[in-house]
């Protein structure tokens, strides 16, 4: 069965001068339009596809990706003003996304960027967009503990620091002591699970530095070894951006893992590199090559 606002894989049912109509299971058949048809479709291919609504309601798919589907946080610019509706953002797709009046409570004008996560709404079946995030964030509690890499959109201001949406589903905070620069209202950015508080809101960071940061990289370190047969073209002479890159991480912080791990016995350098010991004849302490 298709899932409205969602991408699904749907089979071709039939073939008309429109396009191509999929078989959305409850949801009946669904237009995909011939101009969204890939040219190197193949007999009986199935075809990854976003469902959604079009100017007239009715049901249609699209080989598009839109810039959120439904149950996403994303930052969208606003491309129209309705004077009963709403505002009318950018998503990425030929039809563009209503915000309704009554789903925000700032003032937007055309240009303007506003955070807004997506939902359908449960009168009109339509996919639209709101900033009043509670009603549709995770009610269990976050799953990461200290150290833990996440992504997080930046929603707001305030003298602590920038609020964030974590993963889509729950609330977080990132603190200005934590920055060396400004942020942007909006802006996605990879960091770290600092601290979960009761009641789930999430303390973060985007560069902890110092050894209590240390462990959780540890283990994303090892992690990498052993995903990669005991060996990582990665030491304490990589480029900052090659770490950054992979790990998301300063290269300060990660020769501090380095070091940890090399104490600990659980690698060696390679040079280039760094890898699991093979024998017991290396200990902590011993030669670095």
């Amino acid at each position: 069965m298709a899932t409205l606002g969602k991408r699904n894989t749907l089979s071709i049912i039939r073939e008309s001068e429109p396009g191509l109509y999929l078989d959305g299971g409850e949801l009946g058949e669904i237009l995909l339009p011939g101009r969204y048809i890939p040219a190197n479709l193949a007999q009986g291919q199935k075809l990854d596809v976003f469902v959604y609504r079009d100017s007239m309601d009715r049901l249609v798919a699209t080989t598009e990706t839109p810039h959120a589907m439904v149950g996403e946080f994303a930052s969208l610019r606003v491309v129209s003003v309705h004077p009963q509706m709403g505002v009318f953002l950018d998503w990425g797709l030929q039809k563009d996304l209503l915000l309704p009046f009554r789903e925000h409570e700032q003032q937007l004008r055309v240009g303007d960027r506003v955070v807004v996560v997506l939902f359908v709404d449960p009168k009109t079946h339509r996919i639209v967009a709101t900033t009043r995030y509670h009603r549709h964030l995770s009610k269990l509690p976050p799953p990461y503990r200290e150290g833990h890499p996440v992504t997080f959109i930046l929603t707001d201001w305030s003298p602590l620091g920038y609020g964030a949406i974590v993963e889509h589903a729950h609330r977080g905070l990132l603190y200005h002591n934590n920055l060396r620069s400004p942020l942007s209202i909006g802006q996605t950015v990879r960091g770290f699970v600092v601290k979960v508080r009761p009641g789930g809101k999430i303390d973060l960071s985007l560069d902890a530095a110092g050894y209590g940061r240390v462990r959780p990289l540890t283990e994303l370190i090892l992690e990498a070894l052993a995903g990669n047969q005991g060996r990582l073209a990665f030491d304490d002479d990589s480029s900052p951006e090659s770490i950054r890159e992979e790990f998301g991480v300063s290269k300060k912080a990660f020769k501090q893992a380095l070091g940890a791990l090399y104490k600990q016995g659980r690698i060696q350098f390679s040079r280039p590199g760094i890898e699991i010991p093979k024998d017991n004849s290396w200990r902590p302490g011993g030669t670095r090559d």
